[in-house]
């Protein structure tokens, strides 16, 4: 045990006591290795609290922003035998230029001049239908006939029947007279035979007054026949009445008939017409699909169907092209987490494989060999790969995009979005929070409306 006592206080000991530490020396290392890990250390805490630029990351495709300006196959409209190609891979073609020609393999379009009697009998058709149309005419003019015939007929028979009429009332007439005669005769007779008894006539008075009598009785007869023949006349010029009506009813249902006859197979004329003129537009549209040309400007890229004489089916692909003219694109797509924060117009930075750059994601000012893009178009719906695309197009205040960029290229993309400190990105990076939603307030747009109409 140490003897430890205020009058007894420890050695002070020196570096040099020790031959060790004479050995060694001082070590000043230590020193500069604090001095350098504490200037580290203030750098990156002063580096916490720089800037950072939140992106959203995704790899896309370089393709064309309309879709005619995309890659396309063409396909063949009918089935054929390829016979001729006009045209090589990697060749510029003008829109109407002949690619290749195809062959009939159908036997119902072999024959050389189907247009032809096509026409023909479209032709024949054509003038089947006129003479059913001049058919229709004439039986209108029969029907005209017979209501004109019948229209005299009534007349005719109205005459008649007022003419039995007036013979009727002049043959009652007659019988009234003959009434009053007799009546008349047979008082004189009377008179006379009572004259005779008293012998104030003669026999032979008596006598021709008996004969008055009788041919009294016979005007009566003879006046009561011709009253029932006049009834009788009149009846049957009311009973012809409706025999001519009917009779001409019978002719104008007839002739009616035939019309709707006529005109029942015209209009089934009229239809074949129309359904071989379809025939017809169809075989010369379909002559003219034996030649395929280019549907606009381009190059060949690659022939599908290379063999002559191959044969092809509706719809198979025979060649595909490539527009000379297209305005570039990039399709991105971005995870559905990160889809609600990507806007239309929102600013885009590219890497094109191919370009060298160097990138820092979060300072895009300080980035070299990317380019910039502008949000056009934003899906819907979801893509097969459980992602949404994106639609990029180049952005016109930022450097253009190389005039060697072709489609189908790679990409990779970085959605620019807020401004926020380092520690607070390396915060959201470790917790797996998405970037936050940058939204420019209306003062921010008008000031960026008032730069760019300044510049």
């Amino acid at each position: 045990m140490l003897d430890l006592s205020p009058q007894n206080p420890v050695p002070v000991l020196g570096r040099s006591t020790f031959t060790c530490f004479r050995t060694i020396g001082r070590a000043r290392a230590t020193d500069l290795f604090s001095r350098w890990l504490i200037a580290i250390c203030l750098v990156v805490l002063a580096g916490m609290f720089l800037p950072w630029t939140q992106n959203i990351r995704a790899r896309g495709t370089v393709t064309s922003l309309t879709p005619d300006q995309r890659p396309q196959t063409i396909h063949s409209i009918i089935p054929g035998r390829l016979e001729e190609w006009f045209v090589r891979e990697g060749q510029l073609v003008e829109k109407g230029d002949t690619i290749l020609r195809l062959s009939e393999v159908k036997p119902e379009y072999f024959d050389p001049q189907l247009l032809e009697r096509t026409q023909q009998q479209i032709n024949a058709k054509e003038l089947t239908t006129k003479s059913y149309e001049e058919k229709v005419h004439a039986l209108d003019a029969q029907i005209d006939a017979l209501t004109a015939g019948l229209r005299i007929k009534l007349e005719q028979a109205q005459n008649k029947i007022q003419q039995a009429r007036f013979k009727l009332q002049s043959d009652s007439i007659r019988v009234v007279a003959a009434e009053t005669e007799i009546k008349v005769a047979d008082d004189q007779y009377l008179r006379g035979e009572q004259q005779f008894k008293e012998g104030l006539v003669s026999k032979v008075e008596l006598e021709r007054r008996q004969v008055a009598q009788q041919r009294a009785n016979a005007g009566l007869i003879d006046a009561r026949n011709k009253l029932l023949d006049a009834r009788n006349e009149l009846l049957n010029a009311q009973l012809e009445v409706n025999g001519i009506r009917n009779d001409y009813r019978d002719k104008l249902s007839k002739a009616e008939s035939e019309k709707f006859a006529s005109m029942s197979q015209m209009y089934t004329t009229e239809g074949e017409v129309s359904k071989m003129q379809v025939d017809l537009a169809n075989y010369t549209v379909r002559a003219g699909n034996y030649y395929v040309t280019a549907p606009q400007r381009g190059y060949i890229t690659k022939a599908i169907v290379t063999g002559v004489g191959e044969t092809v089916k509706e719809g198979d692909p025979l060649v595909s092209v490539m527009p000379a003219r297209f305005d570039l694109a990039v399709e991105l797509y971005v995870r559905p987490m990160d889809m609600p924060l990507i806007t239309a117009g929102q600013k885009v930075r590219f890497i094109f494989d191919g370009w060298p750059s160097i990138v820092f994601s979060g300072w895009p000012n300080s980035s070299y060999g990317t380019f910039g893009g502008t949000v056009v178009a934003i899906d819907n719906f979801i893509s097969p790969n459980g992602k949404y695309r994106i639609l990029v197009g180049p952005d016109k205040a930022d450097q253009e995009w190389p005039a060697a960029l072709r489609v189908g290229g790679g990409a990779v993309g970085f959605a620019l979005m807020s401004d926020v400190p380092i520690w607070y990105e390396l915060w959201r990076q470790v917790n797996g929070f998405p970037p936050d939603l940058y939204t420019t307030t209306a003062e921010e747009i008008k000031a960026e409306d008032k730069a760019n109409k300044k510049e």
